[in-house]
Formats: structure tokens, C-alpha cells, sequence
């Protein structure tokens, strides 16, 4: 195991030292690629709380994609409620926030290939005993749960966990991800469904505070989306390709899921 890290650790330092394009991969010839993102899902992308920049494995991932195309990125702030409908239109290039590949959204936008899989289940706080799994969960009236309306984990909670009822009070609508969490911490709602690549994080960043309880409630694909018609596709396309071959995609999935500290 040491030595599968210090590998995946050497990787991710020789693929990130170099400034040239990689080779047998477009050059975009310095071309600005206008990327957007929310800053409030961990880990994937959130503000840094000593400096406020924004961070994540997105962040990572995606100057990377730039740097093995010979570009740059013009990082850009919105809101998940808005983003897909701005990429669509072109105000942005790409855009990435978690989000789910599926059939209604790619009726609005293009997707590259995913770059993450990753199942979804129950995170609770760590002294949650009146439920262990979705039946549970859903017996007991008394329990809400806090979700981001029109998200994939929104819907799981709906159809899958709950009645179907998309109006239905057990479910507390909040505006990102971070205050579910944070609703979630204080007591307010008493579960938040979430991919377990989030739900890593947000145990890691806060040790002892939270737990997953129960089994995964179906898997998802991640990726990015962009305008319609975009000459960027091929090229986001291979750079993750390249990504996933060369072990990079692995590295930072140590880094942002394992070994990232929030309370440093």
C-alpha cells in the first residue's frame, strides 16, 4: 500500500511539474477557456477557509486538462440554479459542480466523458441512532432531510427514499451543498444524500461530526458540461483520457479525498 501511494504521490508531482502541452494532444495554442464553478461542494470545489481562494479536485482536474492543451483558464463564480443555463448560452466555456450525467440535462448542454463515478448514500451526524438506512429513515415522519432542489440527490431523496411527493415537508430546501451540511451539523435536518466522493470530504474536514449510514443508493457519472456544439469537447475529452491512463485522476483523488485536512 505505501508504495502504491508514493507512486500515485510521484505522479501526480511529475504531471503537474511540467509547463509545456502535452504531447499527441491539441494545443490550443494558449486559447482561455472561460470554466465556472459554485465554491461550495466539497471537495470538489469550495473556498479555502484560510484564503478564500477557490480550491478543489475540480480546480485541480481542470487547470490540468488546460495545461496538457496549452491553455488557460479564466475561472468564473455561479450559482448551481443557474450555471447549466449559462453554459448553454455560451456566457461560460465549461462549467462543473458534481454534476450528474444524465438524459434531460444533455437535452440542454454536452457533456465530455465523465471523470468520476460515484455511488450515493446518507450522511448523518456521527450520533445519529434513530435511523440506519433508507427504510428506516422513511418510517419515522419526524425526519427531514436537506437537499439543493433539482439535484440528482434531491430526487433520490423524493423517489427513491421518500414518497415521490416532490412538495412533500420532510424535505428542507437549501441553497448549496455547504448549508446542507451545515443544517445537517446543527441539528435542523437530520440526513443530507450525497455522492460518496462529498461525503468523504466533508468527514474528513470534519472529524467525528458526521457518519454514512446504510447502503449506496444507486451510482452516478460526473462531467463536465459545455456549450452546445463546442470545438472544446475532443480536446477536454482526450485531456482526461490521458488523465486516467497516466494515473493523475487517482492522485488526486488521494489528495482532495484522503489526505486534505479542511482543519488546518
Amino acid at each position: 500500500m505505501k508504495s502504491l501511494i508514493s507512486c500515485l504521490a510521484l505522479t501526480l508531482a511529475v504531471s503537474f511539474s511540467g509547463l509545456s502541452q502535452a504531447d499527441n494532444l491539441p494545443n490550443l495554442k494558449g486559447r482561455t477557456i472561460v470554466a465556472v464553478t459554485e465554491n461550495a461542494y466539497t471537495p470538489l470545489n469550495f473556498a479555502d477557509p484560510a484564503t478564500g481562494k477557490g480550491i478543489g479536485w475540480e480546480y485541480d482536474a481542470m487547470n490540468e486538462i488546460a495545461r496538457r492543451l496549452n491553455a488557460k483558464v479564466d475561472w468564473q463564480l455561479s450559482s448551481w440554479d443557474t450555471m447549466i443555463q449559462a453554459v448553454k448560452q455560451g456566457q461560460y466555456d465549461i462549467g462543473m459542480d458534481g454534476i450528474t450525467i444524465n438524459a434531460e440535462r444533455a437535452k440542454q448542454i454536452q457533456f465530455s466523458d465523465p471523470y468520476m463515478t460515484s455511488q450515493q448514500f446518507m450522511l448523518v451526524r456521527a450520533d445519529e441512532t434513530r435511523f440506519d438506512d433508507a427504510k428506516s429513515f422513511a418510517a419515522n415522519k419526524n425526519l427531514r432531510f436537506g437537499a439543493q432542489a433539482g439535484t440528482t440527490n434531491f430526487y433520490v431523496a423524493v423517489y427513491d427514499v421518500l414518497d415521490g411527493n416532490e412538495n412533500n415537508p420532510r424535505i428542507t430546501l437549501l441553497d448549496t451543498f455547504g448549508t446542507s451540511v451545515q443544517a445537517l451539523k446543527s441539528g435542523d435536518v437530520d440526513c443530507v444524500l450525497m455522492d460518496s466522493t462529498s461525503a468523504r470530504g466533508y468527514m474528513g474536514a470534519n472529524p467525528g461530526k458526521f457518519k454514512i449510514v446504510g447502503g449506496p443508493l444507486g451510482s452516478e457519472d460526473f462531467g463536465f458540461i459545455l456549450t452546445p456544439g463546442s470545438d472544446l469537447l475532443k480536446p477536454v475529452n482526450a485531456a482526461i483520457k490521458s488523465m486516467k491512463a497516466d494515473g493523475t485522476m487517482e492522485a488526486l483523488n488521494k489528495k482532495w479525498f484522503f489526505d486534505y485536512n479542511q482543519t488546518k
